[in-house]
């Protein structure tokens, strides 16, 4: 694999340093510094949410997306597999010459070719990490690579030095961790661990795990590997939602030490998705006594930063997504609307401007209320006596039986005419 590794010299990034001296370099001092209680968030949303179906981008709408996440205050950037095609390797390298503030990393398989066209891709970035990831499972390793698990080992050895010897910041990810032989995926992290890795992911990569099982193996990686606490080596988590445990999962990896979750918005990616970056952010800042940690994310930047990826790609979350979904803070059941209008607190656990969203929404249907009918009346500029609103509430629960979606003019329509005559100005609200 070093064979040619020379000739590259010059597009070497970081530290230069030639191969050989990458391999006696101490690994104790991480280029990352990340405090004991401080997570890192590691946003794929270009590269593996990208894979998704529908999901593809331009380059051009990959930058857009770059600079939302930079806005948003994600510490890494994954801007795509460098050696996947021409357009990724363009992007990524046109998102290292915009996007100064996240770490930007390119994802390579553990062969020679796919690391030197990552460390040319990014070798503009202000702070640029190569993701080295192989096979763990021996069901990969029989299947898809027909390799020996020695094989296997050799490799992770010699890829993460490879990278090394172009970027200070390595990552190393064991490809399918949760269905491999514990004992084996630990001698695979010793490895890369040895060999120069500062940041060590372990994968849900097919969404098999829950939550204590997940965690249960990142504290025994920390167990058997002493290195990683005493070098300050980062563990990171990826979840699949396959069983829809991604969440779950990557919080999970938190509770037990991971320093660093990979996640995207909106929670895309392969099959069912990845780990969705706005309900881990909310979860660790809303749980926050529980989970006692801190992160870079700007919250009132999460509707935002959804609202920016659905305009690029082919579809928006769905309506009852957590924190950026349509009906995240909308209320339309009677009892939940006069709890609102009580105190929000009796329903919602956080308020919508922190996240960005605009205000709550009371959504008038059959399952309203009166509170929230006068409450929207009033807000229309009709305020009602209590036998008014009784007769006008028949009228509009007749209505919502046979309308789904209910308007202010379908309001107006209904009140009867002393009372809307009893306001002269126009309505300024209208939906």
């Amino acid at each position: 694999m070093r064979a040619g590794c020379e000739k590259l010299d010059m597009l070497r990034v970081g530290e230069q340093v030639s191969p050989f001296q990458a391999e006696s370099m101490s690994t104790e001092q991480s280029p990352q510094h990340v405090a004991p209680h401080h997570v890192a968030f590691f946003d794929t949303t270009l590269r593996d949410g990208e894979q998704s179906p529908g999901c593809s981008m331009t380059t051009q709408e990959k930058l857009t997306m770059a600079h939302a996440l930079e806005d948003l205050g994600v510490d890494i950037i994954e801007a795509g597999f460098a050696m996947a095609s021409e357009g990724d390797f363009a992007a990524i390298s046109t998102i290292t010459q915009a996007i100064r503030k996240p770490r930007i990393a390119s994802l390579a398989r553990a062969k020679q070719e796919d690391i030197e066209i990552a460390a040319r891709a990014i070798q503009f970035a202000e702070r640029p990490r190569i993701h080295v990831f192989l096979a763990s499972s021996d069901l990969h390793l029989e299947y898809k690579l027909k390799i020996s698990r020695q094989e296997a080992l050799d490799r992770t050895g010699e890829s993460v030095r490879l990278a090394r010897s172009f970027v200070d910041d390595v990552e190393f990810s064991p490809e399918d961790a949760t269905r491999s032989d514990r004992a084996f995926l630990v001698e695979m992290v010793r490895i890369a661990i040895e060999a120069g890795a500062n940041t060590i992911n372990m994968p849900d990569t097919v969404g098999y795990t829950t939550p204590e099982e997940y965690g249960q193996m990142f504290r025994e990686v920390r167990e058997r590997i002493p290195a990683v606490d005493e070098q300050g080596i980062i563990l990171s988590s990826h979840c699949h939602d396959d069983l829809g445990l991604a969440v779950a999962n990557s919080l999970a990896a938190i509770q037990a030490g991971a320093r660093q979750v990979e996640c995207t918005i909106n929670g895309i990616g392969e099959r069912a998705g990845n780990a969705a970056l706005e309900e881990i952010a909310a979860a660790l800042y809303v749980r926050g006594d529980y989970f006692g940690v801190t992160t870079s994310i700007k919250l009132d930047q999460l509707y935002p930063t959804s609202q920016v990826l659905g305009q690029l790609i082919t579809f928006r979350p769905s309506p009852n997504k957590a924190i950026v979904g349509q009906n995240a803070f909308a209320h339309e059941s009677g009892i939940h609307q006069h709890g609102m209008l009580a105190n929000p607190l009796c329903y919602e656990i956080m308020t919508p401007t922190l996240v960005g969203v605009s205000k709550t929404h009371l959504v008038l249907g059959k399952h309203s209320g009166r509170a929230a009918l006068r409450h929207r009346l009033e807000q229309l500029g009709f305020t009602l006596s209590r036998d008014e609103l009784q007769h006008t509430y028949y009228r509009f629960v007749a209505l919502a039986d046979r309308k789904k979606n209910i308007y202010d003019q379908d309001l107006i329509g209904i009140l009867p005419d002393p009372i809307r005559e009893r306001r002269q100005e126009p309505v300024a609200e209208l939906d």
